[in-house]
Order: structure tokens, then sequence, then C-alpha cells
């Protein structure tokens, strides 16, 4: 009965979050680098010079709460726009709508939540309104806008970046939550501080989660005269394990792989076992990390050891053969290795400089004394004619030239003193000296 109750009293079942909905910047918690005093949005805001602008940041950190404010504060019309259910005929008749009360002296702001997801052609649809100031318009999204947005709507936009909610923050709204008059009404809920931060920290920045999870607490505790103790042993039967958030193809895949791959070329050991355990808690395939460490293997290391590219191949062999979630070692392992094996880019180097030497030179003739003479026509030709065996001679070098000669002097490969690079350094000394020596 006392749960039933509290629903009734709930507005209907209107989620928590909607119900304590913040109205204004000072009800407003977090993003003090854009709204506190003196900072550039609350200026804009309340100095009612408010553009076009682009909200980027984690879900749940006050996008859409921060656009329904500026419309309120700034006193527009506030339409919403879905991309699911918006055709660009719906948009483009909202839009002129919007013009015509603009000469009627009201002004539209027009909201669009996941603005990503709107294909090219609806966004193109928005531009021509907001290049002649028909509508001021408001994307909230939590992709990055450079990848996501056209670039002609981006470059009319102000892009401000939200980040993600403190613990702090979080606890600031569970305890607004608590004690609002749409919060739980008629209902005390007693609590101590530690439910609380248990709440935030499962949250993972995330007002949203956090307001969910204390709704559930509230509503599956027992009642006893319009009364509810929320414990940490409660909390334990919702909360189970940390939402992490990770896109596998979003930008937070690229920045959780490029932070890995330069973990590990720095030798930060521990910073790329987070890295690594980031991505397979996220879900990631077990067979992207490993064919990311075969890349590493020989970019960032080389034949300063040469055994990092067999641990390597290794690895992705034993992920393709066992899978999750016990390839998970054999990554850690791989991941190890790799981060205190010494570095040497030397091979990626030679790769790049040949890559750029080509595009510069085009395809520069092989030198007839290295070509294969399969037919009597070629050895007419002087196909192969003065080519030297290297197997015949006692060091194994000859004074043969097989670079092109407009490159005679080109040196791709620069080994380095690292690991056992050195040794190849050491070879390709003894092998010019030899030349010295012995050219013509």
């Amino acid at each position: 009965m006392h749960q039933e109750s509290l629903f009734a009293q709930s507005n209907n079942n209107t989620p928590l979050a909607n119900r304590i909905r913040p109205k204004t910047l000072e009800e407003f918690m977090g993003q003090q680098q854009l709204i506190g005093n003196g900072k550039v949005l609350r200026d804009l805001i309340e100095h009612d010079q408010v553009s076009s602008l682009i909200l980027w940041g984690p879900p749940g950190v006050g996008k859409t709460t921060l656009a329904e404010i500026i419309a309120q504060q700034t006193k527009s019309h506030f339409i919403t726009f879905s991309a699911v259910t918006s055709s660009i005929r719906d948009i483009r008749k909202i839009m002129e709508e919007a013009e015509k009360n603009r000469e009627f002296g009201e002004r539209t702001i027009c909201f669009i939540d996941e603005i990503h997801r709107f294909n090219k052609a609806q966004q193109d649809a928005f531009l021509p309104f907001v290049e002649r100031g028909s509508i001021i318009l408001i994307g909230a999204t939590t992709e990055n806008p450079s990848f996501e947005i056209n670039s002609a709507l981006l470059s009319r936009c102000k892009v401000f970046v939200l980040k993600s909610l403190t613990v702090t923050d979080i606890i600031e709204i569970l305890k607004r939550a608590i004690n609002h008059p749409a919060g739980f009404p008629g209902i005390k809920v007693s609590y101590n501080d530690d439910v609380l931060t248990m709440i935030a920290e499962f949250a993972n920045g995330d007002a949203r989660v956090a307001l969910n999870t204390l709704e559930m607490a509230v509503l599956n505790a027992n009642h006893h005269d319009h009364q509810v103790n929320l414990t940490i042993d409660s909390l334990k039967q919702l909360i189970n394990t940390k939402s992490l958030r990770y896109d596998q193809h979003g930008e937070e895949h690229y920045n959780v792989i490029s932070a890995l791959h330069k973990s590990m070329r720095n030798s930060d050991v521990d910073a790329a076992i987070y890295w690594c355990s980031r991505m397979i808690d996220g879900g990631e395939d077990p067979l992207y990390i490993a064919r990311r460490l075969v890349r590493f293997a020989s970019e960032d290391i080389g034949l300063a050891d040469t055994n990092a590219l067999t641990v390597a191949i290794n690895t992705f062999q034993a992920c393709k053969f066992l899978g999750v979630p016990e390839c998970d070692v054999h990554l850690t392992e791989c991941v190890i290795y790799l981060s205190l094996a010494p570095k040497s880019n030397a091979v990626y180097k030679a790769r790049m400089t040949a890559k750029k030497i080509i595009k510069k030179t085009g395809n520069l003739p092989v030198p007839l004394q290295i070509r294969n003479a399969p037919t009597k026509l070629m050895k007419d030709l002087h196909y192969g004619a003065h080519y030297q065996y290297a197997h015949n001679t006692k060091d194994k070098l000859t004074s043969m030239k097989t670079m092109p000669p407009e490159l005679a002097e080109q040196q791709f490969y620069k080994p380095t003193s690292q690991g056992r690079e050195g040794r190849f350094k050491a070879r390709m000394e003894q092998i010019k000296e030899w030349h010295r020596e012995n050219d013509n």
C-alpha cells in the first residue's frame, strides 16, 4: 500500500529526473567552467546574447536542462525535434513558422537532442534558417561534433564542452532531489553520506543514472509511517557493476585505444594495463585490441626487440583460439611485454620516408643488372647483365648497385642503439665500411 501511494504521489510516474529538473542557472549543478559567475556561457545567457550553439558532453550532465533554462531565461519560444520522427518537410514547415514569428518579435529556440542522429539532409534543412537568424539552434550530442555534424552547420554554431559530473556534484543533486517538494512528496527519506556517495560513484558522472537509482531505492525500500531509510545493504541489491562509458564505434573508442597506444609507447606499464582493461571490460572485440598490439610491435618497437612481433602475433592467435573472457590475460601479458620492451620507431620512419620518396619520384625503373631475364629478348636487352651473386663471394657482399641511380645516396632505415637494434646498427656500419674499401 505504501509503495502504491508513493507512485500515485509521483506525478503519474513522471521520472524523478524530470520532476526536479532545474529551472534556473542557480539551481543547475556542475559545469561551472561554463555557467559559473563571469564564465562565457552564463554571460551570454544573462545578457541575452545567445546564438546557435552545440552542447557536447557525456550522458546525464545537463545538456537538455541547460537548453530549457536558456529558452526560459531569454524568453524564447522553445521547440524540440526528434531525429526519428522529424521529416525534412516537418522541419521546413516549423522553420517557416518560426521565421514569421520572428517578424512579430518572437524568438524561437530549436532544441535538437542527439543531433548526431540527424542525417545530412535533415541537418541541411536547418542551415538557411540558422544563417538568416530565424531560429537559435541548440544541439545536444554525446559524439564529437567534428565527425557527426555537417561542417557548414557546425561553422555557424559555438561549441560548448560539458564535463562528466563529479561525485560531489552528484551528491548535491541527490540531496536536492530528496528535499525537493516534487521529489518524494509525503515521504521523509533518511540516509547517511555513505549511501549518497555509493550512488554517486555508481552513476559514473551521469546525473540521470544517479536519480534513477535513488528513485528505485526509495520505491523498493520498506515504508513505515511515510518514512524511508536508505542503507548500504538495500542499495547493494540495486547496484551491481558501475556502467562503463565506452562506445565501440564512437569517439571514446578512439580515445581509449589512443591512450593504450601512447601509454605503451611511454613505457608506462600500469597505465597501459588500465586502458587495455577499460577496453576489455567495455566489451571491445579482443581481436581488435590484438591487431593494434601487432601494429604497435613493429611501429614502436621494431628491431629493438625482435621478439615483440612474435609475442603480439601469438597473442592474436590466442585471442582467436580462446575468445572472451579467457583471452583477457593474454592481452594483458602482451601489453606488459610491449610496454617494457625497448622502443624504436626506426622501422616506422623507414616506411614513411620511403612512402614520401616514392610519391615524389614516381616509378623509377629497376636497374638492368637486377632485372630478371627469363627470355632471349630480355637477355638481348641486357636484362640481368653484370649481375653479381652475393653467395659466391667470401663476405656475401658485392659492389653491384641495387638502388635506382636517382636515389643512390638515400637512406631509409636509420637504426637506433635501443635494445637489439644496436646489433643491426653495427651490422649496417660494417657493410658500409666494406663498400668504402671495395667499391670502385
